[in-house]
C-alpha cells in the first residue's frame, strides 16, 4: 500500500512552496520533492521598458532582499551605459557597499532570530504553539530586542543610502544618486545609543555565541543533519578574499579542488546551464562541464566560506579560522552550519558598516561615470542567499528586449530537495503515523538555506498548511492541518 505526504505551505520562509513524499507498500521512502508552486514573470514584465527602470522594477519581485535585485540590476545596468563595476567612482563604490552590507546585515538578522532560532531555543519538537517568534519574544526578551534593533539599524542603513528601506532607488546605471550627510554618520556611530554601529558588531558576536554554544550542546544532531557532499560556488576577489559585492566567480568540488575560478561573469552562460523539472516552476542549474547529475551546487553562506580564502574584517576573519579548522579545512558539507557561516557573516557585515561610515568618500566626491554603450550587460552579486545573477540586453530604442534572473534559491534547488530526502529517509522512512515533529524537520532542513521562493515566482492570496497520509486507493488515512496566518 503506497502512501503519499503533501506539506504545504512550507512556513517560516520568504515565499510559498510544498514537499511531497511518496512511500511504498513497506513505508519506505520512494521519492522525496520539494515544489515551487508558484510563477514567476518578471523576465517577461520588464520586457519593452526603457533600461533604467529595470533597477526599481525587478525590486518588486521580493520585499525581503529588494536591495539584492536593485544592485544586481544596476551592475549590469552599469554594462549597458559602458562602466565596468571596477571603474565606479570611489563614491559610488562604497556608497553602493555600504547598502549592500546594511542588506546583509537585516536579512541575516531577520532569518536566523526570527525564523530559524526558534528550533533552536525552544527544540525542533517542540509545541508548535511555541516554536515561533512570538515564543521567543516571551521566553527570550532581551534577545528578541536586540534582534529587532539589530534590523533595525541594517534596514536605516538602507535607508540612508538608497532613499527607503524597501524598494529604494540610490543605485543608478553608472553610479549612485546621493551622498551620505555627516548628520547620518553621527547618528549610526554615536546618535543612537541602544544601537549604533559599534554595539552591533558585539550584538553580531553574542549571536555567534548563541548558535556555538547550542553547537556544543548538540552536536551530533548539528553535525549530522542533511549533511551531505557538493559543489559550491560564490564571488572572490582577485586575491581569494570574501567579497559579497564584486569578484569573479570561483567553483569547488566536495574536496576543495576548483572546478573553475575567477571566471568573469559576463560569461557566466558559458559555464551554468539551467535545467526545468515538470514538476516545479523553479529551474535546476548545474555546472555544464559537468552535467545536471554530476554538477548541481550550493550557494550561500556555506557556499561562500567554502569557496572563499579568507574574511578581510579581523573579528569575522578569526571566527572564519576557527569555523574552517572544525572540518580541517575541507568544504563543510553540514546544512546546519549554514547557520554558523551566516552569523560570521553577520558579524563580517557588521565590521564593514562601522568602517565605511567614517569614509570620506561617501561624503564627497564623483556620484556617476558614463562610457560607451553597450547593448547587453550581466551583473552577479552575493545576495544573503547567494549567487544572484541579472542578464539584460538592450534594443537601439533603449528598451529591455531579453532578461535571465538566477536567484540564489535557483541555485539552492537540488540541493533543497536533496535534503527534504535526507529527512525523510532518516525521520519518516518506516512510519506509519505523520509526528508533527517530522513535518517540522523537513522544513528545518529546507530553512537552513534561507530560501526566498518569491524572488521567483510570485503568489496572492493565504494558503494553510495540510497534510495528508493516503493509502493507494487516495483514502486519507492521518491528517493535519495547520491554518495560514
Amino acid at each position: 500500500m503506497s502512501r503519499k505526504i503533501t506539506i504545504e505551505p512550507i512556513t517560516r520562509v520568504e515565499g510559498h512552496g510544498k514537499v511531497t513524499i511518496k512511500l511504498d507498500d513497506q513505508n519506505k521512502v520512494s521519492e522525496a520533492r520539494l515544489h515551487v508552486v508558484e510563477f514567476r514573470g518578471f523576465e517577461r514584465f520588464v520586457q519593452g521598458r526603457p533600461y533604467w527602470e529595470a533597477s526599481v522594477l525587478v525590486q518588486r519581485l521580493c520585499g525581503i532582499c529588494p536591495v539584492s535585485h536593485h544592485l544586481c540590476a544596476s551592475k549590469a545596468l552599469d554594462r549597458i551605459v559602458g562602466v565596468s563595476s571596477d571603474e565606479l567612482t570611489p563614491t559610488a563604490d562604497k556608497m553602493r557597499r555600504l547598502m549592500h552590507y546594511g542588506q546583509f546585515f537585516q536579512s541575516h538578522v531577520l532569518h536566523f532570530f526570527y525564523l530559524a532560532s526558534p528550533d533552536l531555543l525552544f527544540g525542533v519538537n517542540s509545541d508548535p504553539a511555541q516554536r515561533n517568534i512570538v515564543g521567543v519574544i516571551k521566553a527570550f526578551p532581551e534577545l528578541a530586542k536586540k534582534a529587532v534593533l539589530m534590523r533595525k539599524f541594517g534596514q536605516e542603513i538602507i535607508q540612508a543610502t538608497a532613499g527607503k528601506k524597501i524598494h529604494g532607488t540610490g543605485a543608478i546605471p553608472g553610479g549612485i544618486n546621493r551622498h551620505l550627510t555627516v548628520k547620518e554618520k553621527d547618528h549610526f556611530i554615536s546618535g543612537a545609543a541602544d544601537y549604533n554601529a559599534n554595539l552591533m558588531v558585539d550584538w553580531a558576536l553574542e549571536g555567534l555565541e548563541l548558535f556555538k554554544s547550542y553547537h556544543k550542546k548538540n552536536q551530533t544532531w548539528v553535525d549530522g543533519f542533511a549533511s551531505f557532499e557538493s559543489n559550491y560556488m560564490s564571488l572572490v576577489r582577485k586575491d581569494g578574499a570574501l567579497d559579497l559585492y564584486h569578484g569573479g566567480l570561483r567553483a569547488i568540488d566536495s574536496e576543495g579542488n576548483k572546478i573553475f575560478d575567477h571566471v568573469d561573469y559576463q560569461e557566466y552562460h558559458k559555464y551554468i546551464t539551467e535545467e526545468v523539472r515538470s514538476w516545479s516552476y523553479m529551474k535546476f542549474p548545474f555546472f555544464t562541464s559537468l552535467g545536471p547529475s554530476k554538477g548541481w551546487y550550493r550557494v550561500g553562506p556555506l557556499a561562500r566560506l567554502n569557496t572563499c580564502d579568507f574574511i578581510p574584517s579581523p573579528l569575522a576573519q578569526k571566527e572564519f579560522e576557527n569555523y574552517k579548522a572544525y572540518t580541517s579545512g575541507k568544504p563543510n558539507g553540514n546544512s546546519m552550519h549554514m547557520h554558523w557561516a551566516r552569523l560570521i557573516e553577520t558579524l563580517h557585515a557588521a565590521e564593514m558598516i562601522r568602517d565605511l561610515l567614517i569614509d570620506p568618500d561617501l561624503y564627497s566626491g564623483e556620484l556617476e561615470k558614463k562610457g560607451s554603450r553597450r547593448s547587453e550587460g550581466v551583473g552577479v552579486l552575493e545576495a544573503p542567499r547567494g549567487t544572484l545573477f541579472h542578464h539584460y540586453k538592450v534594443d537601439e530604442n533603449d528598451l529591455i528586449t531579453m532578461c535571465n534572473l538566477i536567484v540564489s534559491t535557483t541555485s539552492n534547488n537540488e540541493a533543497m530537495n536533496r535534503s527534504v530526502k535526507w529527512v525523510a529517509d532518516h525521520v519518516l522512512d518506516g512510519q506509519s503515523e505523520i509526528p508533527e515533529g517530522m513535518l517540522n524537520q523537513v522544513e528545518v532542513a529546507i530553512r537552513a538555506y534561507d530560501p526566498c521562493l518569491s524572488c521567483a515566482t510570485h503568489a496572492v492570496g493565504q494558503m494553510p498548511l495540510i497534510v495528508n497520509l493516503e493509502d493507494e486507493t487516495g483514502k486519507i488515512l492521518d491528517q493535519k492541518v495547520r491554518d495560514g496566518v
